[in-house]
């Protein structure tokens, strides 16, 4: 089946700080998108990271046009994901350019590596992942970049940052388990 993309003119009266505020009741999981290769890298703290398919491995990121990445992702192909762990609050925020840090003055403090796309990848993130850029729709003010997983590298580590309602969040699997454990509502019962 063939999908087409159609204008539809809607008039529409949703603020952009009525569906700003609406998002950030989404959670969502904190990574780093890093791009270039060298001295030539930037990079820039994105929750919009999605699994696109397993067989091939695929992924989807949406990085604002405007961001110093986005050229780098352009000119060279190719970036790396880094969901980042419980303890890289301060990764997540020196990449949002808290402080006024640019390019690659966003790396500095923490160790990387790189793999087959020469990008750098975060030593203990939760996962580094390596990807080409396999499609680009630009929409808007983003490109959604659908991305070609080349390598992954798993942390033992198993607590996530996340953000919701406009905040960081730490997200333990074993602590927060035991939580709803608490809470939850038992087998073939419903709360109403």
């Amino acid at each position: 089946m063939n999908s087409t993309v159609r204008d539809i003119s809607i008039i529409s009266e949703v603020s952009a700080d009525d569906f700003r505020n609406a998002m950030r009741r989404l959670t969502g999981g904190i990574s780093v998108i890093t791009a270039g290769r060298g001295k030539d890298i930037s990079g820039m703290t994105v929750t919009s990271v999605l699994s696109l398919s397993v067989e091939p491995p695929a992924l989807i990121v949406s990085v604002n046009r405007a961001a110093s990445s986005w050229p780098l992702i352009r000119r060279y192909g190719f970036f790396g994901v880094n969901l980042l762990n419980a303890d890289q609050l301060d990764i997540a925020e020196r990449f949002t350019g808290k402080g006024g840090l640019k390019g690659a003055a966003r790396f500095a403090g923490a160790n990387w590596f790189t793999r087959a796309s020469g990008v750098p990848l975060l030593s203990g993130a939760l996962a580094a992942i390596d990807c080409e850029v396999e499609e680009v729709v630009e929409r808007h003010s983003h490109a959604i970049i659908i991305g070609r997983v080349l390598d992954v590298q798993l942390s033992p580590r198993c607590a996530a940052l996340a953000y919701w309602q406009g905040q960081y969040v730490a997200i333990d699997r074993d602590e927060d388990a035991a939580k709803l454990a608490e809470v939850s509502v038992p087998a073939g019962r419903s709360r109403r």
